[in-house]
């Protein structure tokens, strides 16, 4: 019964689809994020189902530790269907505790195979675990959700223009990295990153690690990174302004390989999708940060600098030399698995009390738990080593490019 009514949902998408215009997810996948995504009226709806929600308190705004409890308010749904719904619901509620989170939800959705795809199986329990922030939710409130969403009769309800937040009280975030899925949960080995060198072979490698070494020198010298303690403000104002340029080379590699292609009407092999991934996973680094810091008026046109200036001169570099420009950025990585090594090892031997030791238990930002599968316990500290492990990566995989004279 669950599988037909999302499958209806489809109608939805005729209204207002929250990934705009997109053909990349299925019909279904993009209906379905209307229910997992979408956002909730305003007040002033004058849709009575929508104030009942309201009611329980769905939103994104804290509330009162103990609510009182609501009965749910159904005006679409049957109530035979309701029960339907319910009924398989519980039949997925493994742990026993009257709420369905992601594997649940699979599960679910597999007992329905001859309504949903494999892919979208994926796909949706992917945008329902990266939207709850790997977060589980009450039965009726899902059953709310759901009712709240097959309402067909004109009004603005769940997909109307005046949507604020959303009924299960979950986010978008989602949809700014499902498209590309290389990124996901790491293993406890591949977290325990292991720092290395590439020596250099020829005077370009020479030349990028004198780069790389001036570079950091300079930064360093100017941050103050090495003058005193390292606290949250030092680490995140390092990070939050490195990302908004380390997002910039994948990004130029990315855009030149997608001219040759074209011009030279070939294939690229690959690599373009791979450095659009990077340079998105970068970025995803600096979604997650500026949760936890929001730069002031100064710092923002410093950004605005630093990627004029390394963008412009990038973009010349990699047009006369990709070889040069993955290896520098090879070095580059190299450097930013060292710092995180040492924050990751700051926080670790932080005393108690202490500001550092704060982010061993600190929840880390609902967009890092979707997109690093952290958990619904996932900590600050957990963000760090997954960011360490995706440089890492880029680390790897820009020296082995650099390596790759017929195709660099």
């Amino acid at each position: 019964m669950i599988g037909t009514t999302l499958r209806h949902s489809k109608l939805l998408i005729a209204r207002r689809p929250v990934v705009s215009e997109s053909k990349l997810l299925s019909p279904l996948s993009n209906a379905f994020f209307q229910v997992a995504s979408s956002a909730a009226p305003s007040n002033n709806s004058p849709n009575g189902n929508v104030a009942a929600l309201q009611q329980r308190n769905f939103s994104l705004k804290p509330t009162n530790p103990t609510p009182e409890p609501t009965k749910p308010l159904y005006n679409n749904l049957s109530t035979t269907v309701i029960d339907q719904i319910k009924a398989d619901l519980k039949s997925v509620d493994f742990d026993n505790n009257g709420k369905i989170d992601a594997d649940e939800l699979r599960a679910l959705l597999k007992r329905h195979d001859s309504t949903f795809t494999d892919d979208e199986i994926v796909e949706l329990s992917e945008l329902f675990y990266a939207s709850r922030a790997g977060g589980a939710i009450p039965m009726d409130e899902f059953v709310a959700a759901l009712d709240s969403a097959a309402n067909r009769d004109g009004e603005k309800g769940l997909i109307g223009k005046k949507m604020k937040t959303h009924p299960l009280g979950i986010g978008t975030c989602a949809s700014e990295y499902m498209f590309s899925k290389t990124h996901g949960k790491y293993t406890k080995e591949e977290l325990d990153v292991k720092l290395t060198h590439v020596q250099p072979q020829d005077w370009k490698d020479k030349f990028a690690l004198g780069a790389t070494k001036i570079f950091r020198f300079g930064f360093d010298t100017a941050t103050g990174w090495k003058r005193g303690e390292i606290t949250q403000d030092k680490i995140l104002n390092r990070a939050i302004f490195l990302e908004t340029i380390a997002a910039i080379p994948g990004m130029v590699a990315a855009i030149i390989r997608h001219f040759r292609s074209l011009r030279n009407m070939a294939r690229d092999g690959g690599m373009l999708n791979m450095f659009l991934e990077e340079a998105n996973n970068e970025r995803m680094h600096l979604l997650t940060f500026i949760r936890m810091k929001d730069p002031g008026y100064l710092f923002r046109g410093a950004v605005i600098g630093g990627q004029f200036g390394f963008g412009t001169g990038f973009l010349v570099a990699y047009m006369i030399s990709p070889a040069f420009c993955h290896r520098f950025v090879g070095y580059i990585e190299e450097e930013a698995c060292d710092t995180y090594t040492k924050i990751i090892a700051a926080i670790e031997n932080a005393p108690e009390g202490s500001e550092l030791a704060e982010w061993r238990t600190q929840e880390a930002p609902k967009i890092a738990k979707g997109y690093w599968h952290l958990g619904e316990d996932g900590t600050v500290l957990d963000v760090m080593r997954a960011v360490r492990a995706d440089e890492a990566e880029h680390r790897d995989v820009n020296h082995a490019v650099s390596g790759v004279a017929h195709d660099t």
